[in-house]
């Protein structure tokens, strides 16, 4: 299963990372890769919450 993200860079210097698809699925990280894994495993772990609960997932 595959999502889109978006990617902004924080005053910081984080980049954030949002899923649309998922409200409130967001994730960052020092580095982009970095910042992929994270949203990857939030996906990963939003996914598994609407499995255990019986709610669709988005396509």
């Amino acid at each position: 299963m595959k999502f889109a993200v978006t990617f902004e860079q924080d005053e910081d210097g984080y980049i954030v990372v949002n899923c649309p698809a998922l409200p409130g699925c967001y994730s960052q990280g020092k580095t982009r890769g970095e910042a992929v894994s994270n949203i990857r495993e939030a996906i990963q772990g939003y996914v598994a919450s609407l499995r255990k609960h019986g709610e669709p997932i988005p396509s």
